[in-house]
């Protein structure tokens, strides 16, 4: 099945037709005829798209929405409202509560479809977004009320293909719209995909052809990839529109330009967006968390063992020298059993920040064990390599390092094992894990020689 989808109707034949024609779309459907009870079904049925009919006996489509909204883990399930004339004021009340689209009976089939499809692709998409970041889980879900406006200007592009038209556009919506709206011909996007990513991309479609082509590019684009896309045939043409919702627009006009219809639609993909992003920012921080040491901020084990590998791989692929130390605090024990264990953890914060202030773009700094450090250096030489070594014994023994709560500074020193590698064609590598055993090595060394040294390894490869 493509998806399960909820039909709210209180006319009978009416739950029938459309359960036979999207059944036939594969579809599972499940139908009910009334709004009470709904949040229960609901949460039951988990549908992926809502067709219901614009009055219901105990209801609207509008109260349908609002239930959907008082609910977190619903609001983001998308809404087709089926009105049975042609009511300009029932479809703009509609959209204003955040329903996703209305048709008017009798309503064009491929039309009906293209919609179908497109909202329950974006719906999946978002739920994939939404478990992936497993915001409820970890407690980071906010209350639905945070995706009711958008938090900030939102940045609108205007995409137009005949000419005068953008003007126009955006001389009629300012003054209803508080967001920047920015102008670009469709010959001459250059800026658009340049710049920073809008919120909103508005495309113009005069031809069958040019602005689905634009489309399709602009969605496959990581520059706008992100971006909602709102599609409106100039002149009104249904069926360009369904076109559009194939090719990758969230959201279409099929009757051409309509000044507040256009505005509703805007804010909806807003609050779409936003609750997207808010998903991504979340997932983002997640992954960041999961490879990042949080004490001192610097990265993990997780993320140091694989990133070495990749050093590893590229230097073997370019004959580049790189070096590969493992750092580790004296008499750490000491510290933390004379002075407490939030003096230690001042100290491992202090040692983190001094060692990276030496560290060069692209170079590997991980806290990898309690008061154990991974540096990886690319491109130094063993000269360069031990130079660089020795620099960073200086950065921690220069200074005496200032204890919250200790009257004077707490002396700190730390040992090195170090190990550089040549790469040379034909010549066996070590592996990773290989490389960090030989500076582990080394570092044993450095402390068994009286520490507060850099000691190093044998030549890891010809």
């Amino acid at each position: 099945m493509q998806g399960t989808i909820l039909i709210l109707d209180g006319v009978s034949t009416n739950r029938i037709m459309l359960k036979v024609q999207l059944s036939a779309a594969w579809y599972h459907v499940v139908q009910t005829d009334r709004l009470e009870g709904i949040g229960a079904l609901l949460r039951r049925v988990r549908p992926d798209l809502i067709l219901c009919a614009m009055t219901l006996p105990d209801g609207t489509a509008m109260d349908v929405k609002r239930a959907l909204l008082a609910d977190e883990s619903l609001a983001g399930i998308p809404m087709i409202a089926i009105a049975g004339q042609n009511d300009h004021t029932a479809r703009l009340s509609a959209l204003e509560s955040g329903i996703e689209d209305v048709l008017s009976q009798p309503y064009d089939d491929v039309v009906l479809l293209a919609r179908v499809r497109s909202l329950i692709r974006a719906h999946a998409g978002l739920e994939e977004l939404r478990q992936q970041s497993g915001a409820r889980d970890m407690g980071f879900a906010e209350d639905t009320a945070a995706f009711r406006g958008p938090a900030r200007i939102a940045d609108i592009a205007l995409v137009t293909q005949t000419p005068g038209t953008g003007a126009i556009w955006r001389s009629r919506l300012k003054g209803h719209v508080a967001h920047r709206i920015d102008l670009h011909r469709m010959e001459d996007i250059q800026h658009l995909l340049r710049d920073r990513e809008p919120d909103v991309i508005v495309l113009e479609l005069s031809d069958g052809t040019t602005g689905l082509r634009l489309l399709a590019d602009l969605r496959a684009r990581g520059s706008t990839r992100n971006a909602a896309i709102l599609a409106i045939p100039n002149p009104a043409n249904a069926h360009l529109a369904a076109d559009a919702l194939d090719r990758g627009a969230d959201d279409v006009m099929p009757g051409g330009f309509a000044l507040r219809e256009l505005v509703l639609r805007l804010e909806t993909l807003l609050l779409r967006k936003a609750r997207a992003d808010r998903y991504r920012s979340t997932l983002n921080a997640r992954l960041q968390a999961a490879l990042t040491d949080p004490m001192t901020g610097l990265s993990n084990r997780r993320h140091a063992l694989p990133e070495l590998d990749r050093i590893l791989h590229e230097a073997t692929e370019t004959g580049q020298p790189f070096a590969v130390m493992l750092a580790d605090l004296d008499h750490f024990k000491g510290i933390n059993d004379r002075f407490g264990h939030p003096a230690g953890d001042a100290v491992l914060i202090e040692t983190a920040r001094r060692l990276r202030s030496q560290m060069r773009p692209g170079d590997l700094l991980a806290r990898i064990g309690g008061e154990e450090f991974l540096i990886v250096l690319p491109g130094l030489s063993q000269t360069q390599a031990l130079g660089a070594a020795s620099r960073l014994c200086s950065r921690i023994n220069g200074e005496p390092f200032v204890v919250p709560g200790q009257l004077r500074p707490v002396p700190v020193t730390t040992s090195i094992g170090l190990v550089t590698v040549a790469p040379a064609a034909g010549a066996a590598q070590l592996s990773a894990g290989e490389l960090i055993a030989h500076a582990d090595r080394a570092l044993y060394r450095a402390k068994d020689t009286g520490r507060n040294r850099v000691s190093l390894a044998d030549a890891a490869a010809a």
